[in-house]
């Protein structure tokens, strides 16, 4: 490292995405990406009339994709912010509501950016056990002054909380910040967008990488009070007015406003996630049911790092991870039928099952 890196990042864990090798093709589902393509609608917007847009600035309030956000539940475009993908949108959130040193807290096993935010950020961090089933523990978040973080549904858990139990937390104190990740709400969790209206401390983050299949698009967005929202947006203009690109911004438009073509894309992938299930329990795994475009099992008569490798040395990635209390495990995104047909006939080879019929 350079002898101009702060000190407070030269001993900090960058968050490590699925791995991308270029060796060979891979049937890549280690990511929690799609495998279906975006609406047609989204091609359609991203037409040469798009193309040459770029030679100019694009608005950067960005009404027309807040406006068709905010038309999925019935708000104001004042009541949205977007950004460079959600990752992005919660790292404003943190820029303009954490200030160093404040504490925060979320679980100890989820999604790893949440723990990356907090040591860039320089933030006093606590991490509850989730209990022994692998679920969020509400009293932890209830009865702490901390701020919150929480994925509902959780990654990699595939876990979620009711909405009920998501108001508990936010009702235990009007002068904490809640910050509620909704990445894969659409694959079968009621959303808690209805919270906002009610809770000035809460903060929802949603993404079009997963249920309107555009992980490229890199379009992420939050809902909360209006206030929020302008303090977030006067961060953003004083950080990066320009986050989202033009055609970034007519293709998420597009999706957001094709409800009827993201819901067939879900039903397809909430059908295919149940029979995979199915599946995996015939073979004796321990699988853990989830909300999401994913599942998270734990193999049988062999560790899930052989599993891994086996699986990738015939062309499939999939997620293991290498830590306590994870390291049984294997997470696997749901592609379409046919892809996970092809898995579930490699798992069969690797562990000595046929497949016949």
């Amino acid at each position: 490292m350079s002898y101009f890196l702060l000190d407070e990042f030269k001993n900090s864990t960058p968050y490590q995405p699925g791995e991308m090798p270029n060796d060979r093709d891979y049937l890549k589902l280690n990511a929690n990406e799609s495998s279906y393509p975006p609406s047609p609608k989204v091609l359609d917007a991203m037409t040469v009339a798009e193309v040459n847009s770029v030679t100019h600035y694009c608005d950067p309030h960005y009404v027309s994709l807040r406006k068709a956000i905010g038309s999925i539940y019935d708000l104001s475009y004042k009541n949205i912010f977007v950004g460079n993908g959600a990752d992005e949108v919660l790292s404003f959130a943190m820029m303009s509501f954490f200030r160093r040193g404040m504490k925060v807290c979320f679980p100890d096993i989820t999604y790893d950016f949440y723990r990356t935010y907090a040591v860039t950020y320089g933030l006093d961090y606590k991490q509850f056990p989730l209990k022994d089933d692998y679920s969020i523990d509400v009293n932890d978040y209830i009865n702490t002054d901390r701020d919150v973080i929480l994925a509902n549904p959780n990654n990699p858990t595939g876990q979620a909380l009711s909405v009920s139990d998501i108001e508990k937390i936010v009702s235990a104190n009007p002068y904490r910040m809640v910050l509620i990740d909704e990445a894969y709400v659409d694959y079968g969790n009621e959303s808690c967008v209805p919270l906002i209206s009610r809770y000035s401390n809460l903060i929802i983050v949603q993404t079009f990488s997963k249920s309107r299949n555009m992980p490229g698009a890199r379009i992420g967005f939050a809902i909360a009070s209006s206030d929020i929202i302008k303090d977030m947006e006067r961060v953003k203009f004083s950080f990066n007015p320009f986050n989202l690109s033009t055609l970034a911004i007519a293709g998420g438009t597009a999706a957001a406003l094709d409800e009827e073509y993201m819901s067939l894309c879900v039903g397809k992938i909430k059908y295919t996630r149940e029979w995979f299930e199915d599946e995996l329990e015939k073979l004796g795994f321990n699988v853990y049911r989830t909300e999401t475009n994913f599942v998270f099992f734990q193999p049988k008569g062999i560790s899930a790092a052989d599993l891994t490798a086996q699986l990738k040395a015939n062309g499939i990635l999939v997620r293991y991870y290498d830590e306590k209390r994870l390291d049984t495990f294997v997470r696997i995104t749901i592609g379409t039928e046919a892809e996970m047909e092809r898995v579930l006939v490699t798992i069969r080879k690797i562990i000595g099952v046929s497949n016949a019929a």
